[in-house]
């Protein structure tokens, strides 16, 4: 399923195997007139659960670094990361029992969030696809649920919006916690400890903020990376051992 790419304005806010739900990247684009995002009219309020920006993050939690999101090593949540061979990274999946969390952040303006119409976009989307759509209220406003086909059946999806400071965290809850996210506290949890390190970069309006292995991380041939196992199959952060080349072959004499 591919959602569209079209700008927009407004306000706040797995593969166990993962099922096959394709988000596809909001499109960077400039805001009014040209202008881009460093236009400065004001600053989101803050709010007392994350995700949180890199400034008013809370100190003393242990966090997996993937450049502009700082996830958070919860027990319980394995973290799969798809990445190319330079080590960026294309999708970030939280997985927790037979529930999921699909991470992705984009730039926005200061002034304003751009959730409402990236929401509005989403369920049209959805709608031409012959999907309906419900919007429900969370922890962040209001967000949409719905049920779609995949290979593996039908299966429930949630997209919940925050808007920060200059970002947007889009998350898409995938299986039961798409319908009650307390099914999934430890993803609950991962949402709430979210940090958002945007950088002082100009960048277009909607255009991903870069996401990067940290480099001690290998990618494996396919572009997927183990981040290591903690507590119930949870992620410290930890890297994977290095893989062994295999020893040349003697040669005949």
């Amino acid at each position: 399923m591919i959602f569209s790419r079209n700008r927009g304005s407004g306000r706040h806010s797995a593969r166990r195997r993962e099922p096959d739900v394709e988000v596809e990247e909001l499109e960077g684009e400039t805001g009014e007139a040209g202008e881009s995002d460093e236009t400065d009219q004001g600053a989101i309020t803050d709010r007392d659960i994350g995700p949180y920006d890199i400034t008013e993050a809370p100190d003393g939690i242990a966090q997996l670094d993937l450049g502009a999101l700082r996830v958070p090593a919860v027990d319980g949540v394995e973290v799969r990361v798809q990445a190319d061979n330079d080590g960026r990274i294309q999708q970030v999946v939280l997985v927790n029992g037979d529930s999921a969390l699909q991470l992705g952040v984009f730039a926005a303006p200061r002034s304003e969030g751009i959730w409402d119409e990236v929401r509005a976009e989403i369920r049209k989307q959805l709608f031409n696809d012959g999907v309906g759509a419900e919007e429900v209220d969370g922890d962040y406003g209001p967000e949409l649920r719905a049920r779609v086909r995949t290979p593996e059946g039908l299966t429930d999806i949630r997209f919940v919006g925050v808007n920060g400071p200059r970002w947007l965290v889009r998350a898409v809850y995938q299986g039961p916690a798409a319908i009650d996210p307390t099914v999934a506290p430890p993803l609950v949890e991962c949402l709430h400890n979210l940090v958002v390190d945007r950088g002082h970069e100009a960048m277009p309006v909607r255009e991903p903020l870069p996401l990067r292995l940290p480099k001690e991380m290998e990618p494996d041939a396919d572009g997927g990376v183990d981040t290591g196992g903690g507590t119930d199959g949870g992620t410290n952060g930890s890297p994977r051992p290095p893989r062994r080349k295999p020893s040349p072959k003697p040669r005949r004499r």
